[in-house]
């Protein structure tokens, strides 16, 4: 009997998180609506309405134009009920994005602060969030918690950073950080965060590879609702695949790594350090520009057709580079096309949704689903 009432609760409360996520989706809809799309009986939708409504998560917004009969009442998300904040700590930046419960970007900052492990560094990175959020006009006792993306393998088993080549930093405890902020704290590896940022909120694509091309190369697998971690939570590490036996030397002291070849650095140090500028050169055809892009994605092309070999999915381009990438995606799509194999039907190399923060958001919307999820 305790099983059977156990498994009812269970039930109401999958179907409560339907419910709310539809009108999450939809923004305005009524009962009917939401009976017919997710086929449950009115009187049921009716109830889980209800519930949501008692807590606040979801408004009435007047009535619905009628197409015959009764007017239904017009339901839409409280969407600012509940806020999260997401951390992007990168090797001299830190990002900061405030999002809403329907994953909209309320504010985004950067600034210059090189990382150290050092207490005075996070007590810092605490005070920067405060005005942040008093910038933004959040209210603090809406914030569910923040979501931390490091550049590094992050162990949720064991709850630590396992290492991080990037910061100098390994085996550090998630409780080594998390206590200089006031809010409960998440925490994810950067390219894990950038592919949840273009997954969540998206029903176009189920099973994909994230590629983020930053001053570090990263990667990450999404499969239908989440991301595939690996055994040691080092599931995607593109960065650091062979692409030239005893090739350039990478950072981590390997050679040949893609990392090598495909860092955003490559292109910006040649533009006074700034990625934009190399952009802008490229796009008045400046030659060495010319010559650094082609060859840049001359292994790029490999790469992305040994992921689609290995995994048989589309691939994100995000990261620094992924920001600007989209003008460049036919040329590059040719590169790819001809050492391909197969005959593709349709190119299965494209840019990133986000372009700006998409690591911080990606942080922030772990925060908002694992909230969701208990709604």
């Amino acid at each position: 009997m305790e099983r059977k009432q156990a498994t009812n609760m269970e039930v109401k409360k999958n179907n409560r998180n339907r419910v709310f996520r539809y009108i999450c989706k939809h923004k305005m809809v009524s009962n009917p609506d939401i009976s017919y799309a997710l086929k449950m009986s009115l009187p049921t939708v009716t109830q889980l309405t209800k519930e949501l409504l008692e807590k606040g998560f979801i408004e009435e917004n007047g009535e619905l134009q009628s197409t015959g009969g009764r007017r239904a009442k017009a339901l839409s998300a409280a969407v600012n009920v509940r806020q999260a904040v997401g951390i992007d700590i990168t090797k001299n930046h830190i990002s900061f994005v405030l999002t809403n419960l329907t994953g909209e970007i309320l504010n985004h900052a950067r600034i210059f602060l090189p990382y150290k492990h050092e207490e005075s560094y996070y007590c810092m990175v605490d005070r920067e969030l405060e005005i942040f959020l008093d910038e933004s006009g959040a209210e603090r006792e809406k914030i569910l918690g923040i979501g931390i993306s490091f550049p590094g393998i992050i162990n949720l088993d064991k709850k630590r950073i396992t290492y991080s080549h990037v910061l100098g930093i390994q085996k550090i405890p998630f409780d080594a950080v998390d206590s200089y902020f006031s809010y409960p704290c998440y925490f994810m590896n950067d390219a894990n965060a950038g592919a949840y940022a273009e997954a969540i909120g998206s029903d176009k694509t189920k099973r994909f590879f994230y590629l983020s091309l930053s001053n570090t190369v990263g990667g990450a697998v999404w499969d239908h609702h989440g991301l595939i971690q690996g055994k040691n939570f080092r599931c995607g590490e593109a960065g650091h695949m062979t692409m030239i036996p005893d090739g350039k030397l990478c950072y981590c002291g390997k050679k040949g790594c893609l990392d090598a070849y495909c860092s955003a650095l490559l292109l910006s140090d040649m533009a006074e350090g700034k990625l934009e500028k190399f952009f802008e050169l490229l796009k008045e055809q400046d030659q060495k520009a010319v010559d650094i892009w082609n060859t840049y994605t001359d292994f790029l092309a490999v790469a992305l057709n040994n992921i689609r070999m290995l995994l048989d999915c589309d691939v994100i381009l995000g990261g620094y580079v992924g920001n600007y990438i989209e003008p460049y995606l036919p040329k590059l799509w040719n590169k790819v096309s001809n050492r391909n194999t197969f005959m593709e039907e349709q190119q299965f190399v494209k840019s990133c949704r986000y372009k700006t923060g998409a690591a911080a958001l990606g942080a922030a919307l772990a925060v908002i689903e694992n909230f969701v999820e208990q709604v």
